[in-house]
């Protein structure tokens, strides 16, 4: 692999999660708002059904079409979407109070569906021209350049925060747009600079492809099973933190601004983590330890929510599960992705990193809802949780089992 595809690709994850982490912080926003109304499982609700019909509309598109032509469609939709947005808020007074708070809802709903198909169309283009040996090395390489849009979009986040109060989503959206049209060039560059057959041909098969293979292929319903695990506890972890945070301001800007700084310690620590220690770790002790360990963090994680919560806990758990996700969980999910058939790459990663994902969230949300209608603690939802983090560990250990004889390492 060209060390030019290389650095452009790095650089593509730069503007790609850019464009999100300057979102990330208002997305966030809308959380705690709509927590505090009782209304945040109903978005998870919304956000999961809205997956389940867009992933087969996305694979009827990706099996007509090659790489180039699923990028520039899924990425101008995606910027369609957020001009919408954006003239949209620009359009309401200040007397459209019901409006606005609609919008914020509809706004969360889409940053979450944003957020998973701007990343997964990223990765269906990493693991289908990175997936030799060698070039699965470079995977520490790409992610770091992830890491540092993930503090540039910060940045810009905590530079914005001031407007929110005055200006509402206007210019995040703005920021946001003009990034991801700037990745979706160069991710069209890269696509046509890469000329063989597996990138220009269609993808081909059927828009049920994806749904079909995780209810017949065990090793494809494994994996998913495993990332709706990973993020129903992220979830639990997520929404046991919201009334903590809730009790550290009651003011909307400082609540952005604490959100983008967690993200400008955590895009930090990923990073260093990526360049140093991913391919190093990976290498070292294989895919098996590292799918395993997960479950274990969120023992601990989950351990400090129910004994000691406090917004030090938030950010410690925040900095823990998030450096080890993307330095370490992410990259080796990918490895095994791109060791799958064409089909899959294209279409069963993509449903689970969205559907199935989004649905982790929304099994959280339940099972935290169930707990308060019960009248569980908050602070003791994360201490039953813990079976559920065992789980994950077991689930690891048989993906590193089904994947033991195809992937060695990176």
């Amino acid at each position: 692999m060209k060390l030019k595809d290389t650095v452009l690709t790095s650089f593509l994850f730069f503007l790609v999660l850019s464009s999100w982490y300057v979102l990330r912080a208002v997305r966030n926003e809308m959380a705690v708002e709509n927590y505090s109304q009782d209304f945040l499982l109903v978005l998870l609700a919304v956000t999961a059904i809205t997956m389940l019909v867009i992933n087969p509309i996305y694979a009827w598109i990706a099996s007509r079409s090659n790489l180039k032509k699923i990028i520039i469609y899924c990425y101008s939709f995606l910027i369609l979407n957020l001009f919408a947005f954006l003239s949209y808020s620009k359009s309401l007074s200040e007397n459209n109070i019901t409006e606005a708070i609609w919008l914020g809802r509809i706004f969360y709903v889409w940053c979450n569906i944003y957020s998973f198909f701007v990343v997964s169309i990223f990765w269906v283009l990493v693991i289908n021209i990175f997936r030799d040996t060698k070039s699965r090395k470079l995977y520490g390489f790409i992610m770091a350049g992830g890491s540092l849009g993930a503090i540039f979009g910060s940045e810009i986040s905590v530079r914005l925060s001031e407007s929110f109060t005055n200006s509402g989503l206007e210019f995040f959206v703005l920021s946001a747009s003009i990034l991801l049209f700037c990745a979706m060039v160069i991710a069209i560059y890269i696509a046509n600079s890469n000329k063989t057959s597996n990138l220009s041909e269609k993808v081909g098969g059927k828009w049920s492809d994806a749904i079909n293979n995780i209810i017949n292929t065990k090793e494809i319903r494994t994996i998913a099973s495993y990332s709706w695990l990973f993020t129903l506890l992220m979830t639990i972890q997520w929404i046991s933190a919201i009334p903590i945070i809730e009790s550290y301001s009651d003011l909307s800007p400082q609540r952005i601004e604490l959100f983008a700084r967690i993200e400008q310690l955590v895009s930090p620590l990923t990073l260093l983590t990526q360049l140093f220690l991913t391919y190093i770790v990976i290498a070292a002790f294989g895919i098996k330890l590292i799918l395993i360990v997960y479950g274990i963090l969120f023992v601990i994680v989950f351990l400090l929510y129910g004994l000691v919560p406090s917004v030090g806990v938030v950010v410690f758990a925040q900095a823990l599960l998030r450096v080890f996700e993307y330095g370490f969980n992410k990259p080796s999910r990918e490895i095994i992705y791109s060791e799958l058939g064409k089909k899959d790459r294209y279409k069963s990663s993509v449903f689970i990193d969205t559907f199935v994902t989004r649905f982790g969230d929304l099994t959280g949300s339940l099972l935290m809802a169930i707990g308060k209608l019960s009248s569980i603690a908050l602070s003791v939802m994360p201490l039953l949780a813990i079976p559920l983090a065992a789980l994950l560990s077991i689930t690891g250990l048989k993906i590193s089992k089904n994947s033991s004889n195809k992937v060695k390492g990176p």
